[in-house]
């Protein structure tokens, strides 16, 4: 279920976050681990581009 997941405030919560993707790759797109494949990539990609982005120079 989705309903526990928390944004990612630290490179301890991607690094968290980033092995939950592993586990649930290949997950069908219309399932609960699916929906919280897809969850967990938003989240993820909003750390990192807060938090990691290319910096304009």
């Amino acid at each position: 279920m989705t309903s526990d997941l928390k944004a990612i405030l630290s490179d301890a919560d991607h690094a968290a976050a980033m092995s939950e993707v592993a586990r649930l790759w290949g997950s069908k797109r219309d399932s609960v681990e699916g929906e919280r494949l897809d969850a967990l990539a938003t989240l993820i990609d909003a750390y990192e581009a807060q938090y990691h982005g290319m910096i304009d120079q």
